[in-house]
């Protein structure tokens, strides 16, 4: 196999995933999807878009690294939504990436939403850096709801969202308040969990 097509194994506790370096754009995408991994190869694309085109593929890739409680779902027939709370900075990225997916048996559906009380009808939402300044409200209107709360902002994750996007050497990572996964009610995965930053209410984080 050629060079541009070379991958390493990384290990993470018990579980082994690709790292996967100078990849062509398909099979670096799916790269990322496969290892919630994202190279600098990437970053160096993020003023003209790719950023987002990453995080949408991680939104993505967190659903499946997670589950939910039946009682999140009106029925056994609902969708799987993935919300976007204020100003939405994908555009038409998150759309197309979410195009045709299914998390296990649901369909993936989109929604954009203007305030919290919408957002407890769905599985996950990403908070705009728009809402940054309603975060404490945000986090207090949908206490109780088996939501995945992800941001972007500094301080997103100790101030009580579950995920947050943080950039370190020119490459996308997350860290995860295990706090807040716990009072939604969600069980994140091991691997998940492995490739995170782990943090919790208030406090800065380790990993």
């Amino acid at each position: 196999m050629g060079h541009a097509h070379r991958a390493l194994r990384r290990r993470t506790g018990g579980d082994s995933l690709p790292v996967v370096t100078h990849l062509p754009p398909v099979v670096l995408c799916l790269a990322i999807a496969l290892a919630l991994y994202a190279p600098p190869s990437v970053m160096s694309q993020s003023k003209a878009g790719g950023e987002y085109e990453v995080k949408a593929a991680f939104l993505y890739n967190f659903a499946k690294f997670v589950e939910w409680p039946d009682r999140s779902f009106a029925s056994a027939q609902s969708a799987f939504t993935i919300c976007v709370l204020g100003s939405d900075p994908f555009g038409r990225t998150l759309d197309d990436a979410l195009e045709g997916k299914m998390i296990g048996s649901r369909r993936v559906t989109l929604e954009r939403v203007k305030d919290a009380a919408r957002a407890r009808q769905c599985q996950m939402a990403f908070v705009s850096p728009s809402e940054s300044s309603h975060l404490p409200e945000i986090v207090d209107q949908l206490r109780g709801a088996n939501v995945l709360l992800v941001g972007e902002t500094d301080g997103f994750a100790q101030a009580g969202g579950t995920i947050q996007f943080t950039l370190e050497a020119d490459r996308i990572r997350f860290a995860i308040n295990t706090d807040a996964a716990e009072r939604a009610g969600l069980r994140m995965s091991s691997k998940l969990l492995a490739l995170a930053k782990i943090v919790h209410d208030g406090a800065s984080g380790r990993g």
